[in-house]
């Protein structure tokens, strides 16, 4: 009789919590959600979205709405919905630990800005991977210019890369190396501003210091790059110093081991 009674009481007691649970999880789901605290960091000036718009796109998205109860949010949507955003290099979206819903986003760092030569625009980003522009901003990069035949969905140089088939054919993975390196190194950095592709598929670099034309040439691979960056900066370091900014028309980086050198005329 007494385990009878003790296996009832059991019974009850189970029930009664089961009954609190599901009361208890009826009464968070039936919640109104406050707006997520949106987190967005930055490695540099450029940011591509600030927390009012994004808000603004999930809203659009009907993601995020007024009167929202808290079982209508939808994590993974969410966050498949910000992943989308080309300008979006990783998101996180998570309840704390007082039942607030936090959006955590990293944004991409941008290092060129092309113009490919169907009247295209696109940002490439530090990791090799395209961007769009947005009419709200825009980011302070290298220009890159000319013969340039990838488009603005084009896939990411890694993938170049380790095509053979698309290295004859494809740019920008030549771009990015350029780019990358001018970006990550304070003399080039403050020097040049601007890539130019020739149809013979000479890479010219513009400077911000000085009219010369810096002719590049190839950018088949990182040893090629840094070589030829290299030769640069031992040639202003031990020539520009004496010569003067001025005195040349154009710098030639194309041939291995040396820097060819045009002046400007003098007459003109």
């Amino acid at each position: 009789m007494k385990n009878w009674i003790k296996i009832s009481l059991w019974s009850v007691f189970a029930t009664i919590i089961l009954a609190l649970g599901i009361k208890i999880k009826s009464d968070l789901e039936a919640e109104i959600l406050k707006e997520p605290n949106i987190i967005i960091h930055v490695d540099d000036e450029n940011s591509f979205i600030n927390k009012a718009e994004l808000l603004g796109r999930l809203k659009t998205e009907n993601l995020l709405f007024n009167g929202q109860k808290r079982k209508d949010f939808n994590i993974e949507r969410i966050e498949e919905f910000i992943s989308s955003i080309s300008q979006v290099k990783c998101v996180d979206v998570f309840q704390t630990i007082n039942g607030d819903w936090q959006i955590d986003v990293q944004i991409r760092k941008p290092i060129a800005r092309i113009f490919n030569k169907f009247g295209e625009s696109y940002y490439l980003d530090s990791k090799g991977n395209t961007m769009n522009t947005t009419p709200s901003h825009t980011a302070r990069t290298l220009v890159v210019t000319g013969n340039i035949k990838d488009r603005s969905n084009s896939i990411s140089t890694a993938e170049i890369i380790n095509n053979d088939s698309l290295i004859s054919i494809r740019k920008l993975d030549d771009i990015y190396r350029i780019s990358s390196y001018v970006c990550n190194d304070p003399l080039f950095h403050s020097l040049v501003g601007q890539i130019h592709l020739e149809k013979n598929g000479d890479f010219i670099l513009v400077p911000l210091v000085g009219d010369q034309k810096i002719v590049f040439g190839t950018a088949h691979s990182s040893t090629e790059v840094k070589s030829k960056f290299e030769k640069l900066k031992i040639f202003y370091n031990e020539a520009m110093s004496y010569e003067g900014w001025t005195t040349y028309s154009e710098i030639s980086l194309k041939f291995e081991d040396q820097i060819v050198c045009k002046k400007k005329n003098t007459n003109e």
